[in-house]
C-alpha cells in the first residue's frame, strides 16, 4: 500500500470541512493513539488552504524548554517566517500571526504536549495570543494535536483558561474493518478473510501498521517480516510509542498492559498481582493508559435498570501491544539471531486463546457495524459491551463476549468465535451455561447470537439456537 493513498477517515474530514462553513475562527483538538493518522488527516486536509504544521521535539533528558523553542523557530524559518528569537512562546506566536491575519489559514501544533510541557508560561502564552491575535482571523484554523491524551485533558479541555474555546474534541479511533480492507488493494478479493484476520489481530485498525501489508505475501510471511525479523518495524515499534508517551512511569504502566495481556481484569485483581496497595497511583496509570488508547474500561450495568454499575474491568484494547508483549518480547533474542525464518503463527504458545482475545477486541472496536448486522437500530440499545457478573452468595459468575441490552429489555447474548475451522456444537453448550448463570430479570427475552469468521458447521444451524448468526468475515468482502 503506497504512503500516497489516502484510506478511510471520511467522517472526520467531514467534520473539519464543516468548519470551513464558519464565520469565525476554529481553535480544535485533536488526539488519539500514536501511529493512528492524525497528521496524516490533518495534511489532507491542509491540502485545500495555506497550512503551517509545526511538531514538538520527541521529550529525552536532554530535552529542554530552550530546546523546544529553538526548534519551533528553525521550523518559522523554514516555513518563511525567519529571523525570530526563540526567547519567549508570546513572541514567537505574535510572530506567526502578522503572517496569517487573512484568508483561510490553518496552523497545526502537533505533539503539542513535548512543545510546552517543559516551560511553565506556554499554555497561557497560546491562549492569550488565541485571544489577542489568531482569532482576529475568521478563516483561521488553530489545531493543537497529540498522542498523549492525558496532558491534553488535563492542561486544554479541562483548563479554566480554554474553557469555550475547543469547537470540537476530534479523537481518532482505529480504522473500522471495512476501511482496512482497502489495505489489500488491488488483490482484496483474492486474500481469504481469515488470512486478513490474523493480520489484523495483531495490528489492529492502525494505519501506518497496515500501510506495511504486502498483499503479494501470505500473512504469515508479512508478520514473518515486521515482527519476527531484525528491525521490522514492529519489533521496534513498542519502546518508540512508550518511551515517547510515558517517559517518565514506563516501567509502571509497562506492569500494568502485562498483566492485563491475559484477559480484563478488575483494578483489585491487577494490584494484587502486581503485589501493591488499591491506591490513587494505579488508578491514575490505568486512567493514562485509557486516554493514550491502549486499554479500555468496561463496566457491567445493572440488567433491570440499565445503569451502569461500580463494577468494571480493564481491557488491553490495543491488539499490537498484546501481541508483543507475549510473543516479540519474550523473543527479542532469538529474533536478533534470525531464529524465526521458518515458523508456524500456530506453534506460539497459546496462540489460540490470544487470538480469541485480539479477535474480540476487533468485534468491540466495530460495535456500530455489529449493530447493523444483528438489525439492532442504535436508538433502540440501552447499553452493550463485553459483560460480566461476579459471583456471590446469591449468584454464579458469569463472563459474555459480547451483549447487547435494548429498551425493550432484549438480551442479545453473544458468543464471539475465531477458529480456523467451522465452529461445531459444542458452542450451544458453552452458551447455554452463560445464559443459566446470568441473573436475568423477569420479562425479559434473550437472544443468543454467535460471531464467527470461518464459518459454522450444519449441526450448529439446525438446531437453530442461536437467533442470530453472525459472518464477521463479511466485513472484509
Amino acid at each position: 500500500m503506497h504512503q500516497s493513498s489516502f484510506i478511510g477517515r471520511e467522517a472526520e474530514m467531514e467534520r473539519l470541512k464543516g468548519l470551513l462553513k464558519k464565520k469565525s475562527a476554529s481553535l480544535i483538538v485533536v488526539r488519539g493513539r500514536r501511529r493512528i493518522g492524525k497528521s496524516r488527516l490533518l495534511s489532507e486536509f491542509g491540502k485545500e488552504m495555506k497550512s503551517f504544521f509545526f511538531t514538538g521535539t520527541p521529550p529525552s533528558r536532554k530535552t529542554t524548554a530552550q530546546l523546544q523553542r529553538d526548534e519551533f523557530v528553525r521550523q518559522l524559518s523554514r516555513a518563511g517566517i525567519p529571523g525570530v528569537h526563540p526567547d519567549d512562546w508570546g513572541n514567537m506566536f505574535w510572530q506567526l500571526s502578522k503572517h496569517t491575519e487573512k484568508g483561510r489559514i490553518l496552523i497545526v501544533l502537533d505533539e503539542i504536549s513535548w512543545m510546552g510541557n517543559k516551560d511553565s508560561e506556554f499554555l497561557g502564552k497560546l491562549k492569550n495570543s488565541w485571544d489577542m491575535y489568531f482569532s482576529k482571523n475568521s478563516q483561521l484554523i488553530l489545531i493543537l494535536c497529540g498522542s498523549i491524551s492525558s496532558w491534553i485533558e488535563e492542561n486544554i479541555l479541562s483548563s479554566t483558561g480554554f474553557v469555550g474555546r475547543v469547537t470540537i474534541d476530534l479523537v481518532l479511533e482505529e480504522l473500522p474493518l471495512n476501511v482496512c480492507n482497502a489495505f489489500w488493494h488491488p488483490k482484496e478479493k483474492r486474500v481469504s478473510a481469515y488470512e486478513k484476520f490474523k493480520l489484523l489481530s495483531i495490528m489492529g485498525g492502525v494505519p501506518l501498521y497496515l500501510e506495511q501489508i504486502r498483499p503479494d505475501l501470505p500473512a504469515e510471511q508479512n508478520i514473518r517480516d515486521l515482527c519476527f525479523t531484525k528491525g521490522g518495524l514492529l519489533v521496534k515499534e513498542f519502546e518508540e510509542i512508550f518511551s515517547d508517551i510515558f517517559s517518565r512511569s514506563i516501567a509502571t504502566h509497562r506492569q500494568i498492559i502485562n498483566c492485563l495481556a491475559d484477559g480484563p481484569k478488575e483494578l483489585i485483581q491487577i494490584c494484587k498481582e502486581l503485589g501493591k496497595n488499591q491506591g490513587g497511583r494505579y488508578s491514575k496509570h490505568l486512567d493514562e493508559l485509557v486516554k493514550a488508547g491502549f486499554v479500555q474500561r468496561d463496566f457491567a450495568w445493572h440488567l433491570k435498570s440499565g445503569k451502569i454499575s461500580k463494577l468494571s474491568r480493564y481491557r488491553l484494547s490495543d491488539n499490537y501491544l498484546r501481541f508483543y508483549l507475549k510473543y516479540i518480547a519474550p523473543n527479542h533474542a532469538k529474533i536478533d539471531r534470525g531464529g524465526f525464518s521458518n515458523f508456524m503463527l500456530s506453534s506460539l504458545l497459546g496462540w489460540d486463546g490470544v487470538m480469541g482475545l485480539q479477535f474480540e477486541n476487533l468485534v468491540t472496536h466495530n460495535r456500530k457495524i455489529l449493530w447493523e448486522m444483528m438489525g439492532i437500530p442504535p436508538e433502540e440499545i440501552v447499553m452493550d459491551g463485553p459483560f460480566f457478573q461476579n459471583s456471590s452468595a446469591r449468584q454464579a459468575g458469569c463472563q459474555i463476549d459480547y451483549m447487547v441490552q435494548t429498551r425493550f429489555n432484549t438480551l442479545y447474548i453473544c458468543e464471539v468465535k475465531f477458529a480456523k475451522n467451522p465452529v461445531g456444537p459444542k458452542v450451544i453448550e458453552e452458551m447455554e451455561e452463560k445464559t443459566r448463570r446470568l441473573k436475568v430479570p423477569k420479562r425479559f427475552s434473550i437472544r443468543p447470537g454467535l460471531i464467527h469468521v470461518n464459518g459454522v458447521e450444519d449441526s450448529v444451524l439446525d438446531r437453530g439456537y442461536f437467533d442470530k448468526v453472525i459472518d464477521f468475515s463479511k466485513l472484509l468482502e
